[in-house]
């Protein structure tokens, strides 16, 4: 076979590579759209998997290859939840995770709990996606703890760690909290600004010594 035919099968199954791929996107998209819209409608609480599947006309285990756990179907970004500190803060940890977080705040991040009130409502009125949304600041608290380890010692790095993103966490409920209770985005940035500023202060007069 010539060089030509040899780079043409190989640009043939590259561009079929990526069609499928394109192809399990839009899948997991679509299943996402209309589980959301099942769960804001009945409550997540109330709609199976089964019923999922049934309505975004897909097989039940196509549902569960996409999203293996229910609440994944909530919180479809949770591995960019748990890194997104690691990839932003390092030494000096105050100064760096401040700058990080106001820049997410003034474009209404919804990693921070940015949502609409129906889907912030969604999640306060279901204790198993709010067990959930614990677990996932907790693997932030992880994933930032090992990413600081190597700058700073072990202990440091976990302290501050669990500092900043103890803040995070406080930061994101009040989001949430205000969302789902019908406060617009304009009102919520505006009332979380200074207490944000309040809350890195505080966290700069317990680190900012010492990372």
């Amino acid at each position: 076979m010539s060089h030509l035919k040899l780079g043409q099968a190989y640009l043939v199954g590259r561009l079929a590579g990526m069609l499928r791929e394109l192809k399990k996107q839009q899948t997991r998209q679509a299943i996402s759209d209309v589980a959301t819209r099942l769960f804001i409608e009945h409550g997540f609480d109330e709609v199976t998997i089964a019923q999922v599947a049934a309505a975004a006309e897909v097989a039940k285990m196509t549902v569960t290859n996409h999203f293996p756990r229910k609440e994944d179907l909530v919180f479809d970004v949770h591995e960019e939840f748990a890194a997104r500190l690691a990839a932003r803060v390092s030494p000096p940890v105050v100064e760096t995770a401040r700058e990080a977080y106001f820049e997410a705040l003034a474009r209404h991040d919804a990693l921070l709990g940015f949502s609409g009130r129906d889907f912030a409502h969604m999640i306060v009125s279901s204790p198993v996606l709010l067990a959930r949304l614990r677990e996932m600041h907790d693997e932030q608290e992880a994933t930032l703890a090992a990413s600081l380890a190597s700058d700073l010692d072990g202990v440091t790095a976990k302290a501050a760690a669990a500092q900043i993103a103890g803040a995070h966490r406080l930061l994101f409920h009040e989001v949430l909290r205000r969302t789902a209770g019908g406060q617009r985005t304009a009102t919520i940035v505006k009332a979380l600004e200074p207490e944000a500023r309040r809350v890195f202060e505080l966290l700069e007069s317990g680190l900012g010594a010492v990372a």
